[in-house]
């Protein structure tokens, strides 16, 4: 079946495949979100141990989420990986300490041998709630901003600087999508813990953090998005691979694909309904499900953006023939092929996870539940 396609079709597939990971990862990180409104919703011990106990139910999906897509970016794109991975080191590092002490907080914050008091570890899941969004938004911003790298003929990656991939914090559009992830997050913590905690005062601060989270989102978001319509971008030659600078890139693209622009323009419309309607009606719980969704749509949309219609996904500042695309930076027709036979696994592990889901949320997380409850995060 999958080795009767193309090659390029493999690589549009696992692309696709990719996009989808990254923007279900977006949506998880609610559980970030969360973790940096702690001290903002509960004013006890006890509010903010009903706060970490409902995310401690999910951060695990996150973690695994965030794994798995960098896994299959380095099997479908190991150029990219090597490059990204390999010369923006200090950004990726910071992003692995940031949800290492994300796990160990989780892991120790309850323990009777917790010397370090609990106080400690709440202060880990707010850094992590903070750096992790920040970074991994701006990250990703240099899939349409580029960064500072170049590649030989034999596929060798060097960063142009010795700053690691720092560099890219200096760039206000990449930090624009940063804090666009940060506040996104932030709302969609703020969502989940009305859908999923039964506290009057908890949903009645969650529902203040809409608007005191939503106004600087649209702020930002509107500033990223419209710079992304005018800016240039990295076209490449069908004919030659020759890779050059086009103005309005990105808007070519949308009006080039039409179903792009459609799944973007629901996305945003189910983010603003999911928000407006929580907002505003009294004891609306169901604005997690349509800002989610919304979410999951735009995130997916930008990724398309960023490597279909040749685009370059990954272009490079130092030297614009190195810029990467799905072509040049994929792995073999062989390897893809046999990934995609494995990719078909996804809806089973989507599946589950929808089960598990459920299973955890069978009941809305309270103190009385809290009190009895085994194993406290």
């Amino acid at each position: 079946m999958f080795e009767n396609l193309s090659h390029l079709a493999l690589q549009q597939y696992w692309w696709v495949i990719d996009s989808l990971l990254g923007s279900i990862l977006v949506f998880l990180m609610f559980v970030q979100g969360g973790q940096t409104l702690i001290y903002r919703l509960g004013k006890s011990d006890e509010e903010r141990t009903l706060l970490i106990n409902a995310l401690g139910r999910k951060w695990e999906f996150t973690f695994t989420t965030l794994v798995t897509f960098g896994g299959a970016m380095f099997a479908s794109f190991p150029l990219f990986y090597s490059t990204s991975f390999g010369g923006a080191y200090w950004v990726w590092m910071a992003i692995l300490f940031c949800f290492i002490i994300q796990a160990v907080a989780y892991e120790f914050r309850s323990k009777p041998s917790n010397v370090w008091g609990a106080k400690t570890f709440e202060v880990f899941l707010f850094i992590n709630g903070l750096l992790g969004t920040i970074l991994i938004g701006t990250a990703v911003g240099t899939f349409f901003n580029g960064a500072e790298f170049t590649v030989n003929e034999l596929n060798q990656s060097r960063w142009a600087n010795p700053y690691g991939g720092l560099e890219a914090v200096l760039n206000l559009h990449n930090v624009a999508l940063g804090l666009t992830v940060f506040f996104l997050a932030r709302l969609l913590g703020s969502l989940y813990f009305m859908n999923h905690i039964e506290h009057e005062a908890i949903f009645n601060r969650s529902k203040k953090q809409l608007l005191y989270c939503g106004i600087p989102f649209l702020v930002v978001f509107l500033f990223f998005a419209i710079r992304l319509l005018v800016m240039d971008g990295f076209a490449i030659d069908a004919e030659t691979g020759t890779v050059s600078v086009e103005a309005y890139k990105y808007l070519h693209n949308f009006l080039a694909m039409p179903l792009v622009l459609i799944l973007f323009l629901v996305g945003v419309v189910l983010v603003l309904f999911g928000l407006i309607k929580s907002y505003l009606a009294e004891k609306y719980t169901k604005g997690i499900w349509f800002t989610g969704g919304g979410t999951i749509l735009v995130v997916f949309t930008l990724f398309l953006l960023a490597g279909f219609n040749h685009t370059a996904f990954y272009p490079s500042n130092a030297d614009l023939q190195s810029s990467l695309t799905i072509q040049n930076a994929s792995a073999s027709h062989y390897t893809l092929t046999a990934m995609s036979y494995v990719s078909l696994m996804v809806p089973f592990v989507i599946a589950y996870i929808v089960w598990a889901w459920r299973a955890i949320n069978n009941k809305k997380l309270d103190l009385e539940e809290l009190r009895n409850e085994d194993h406290l995060y």
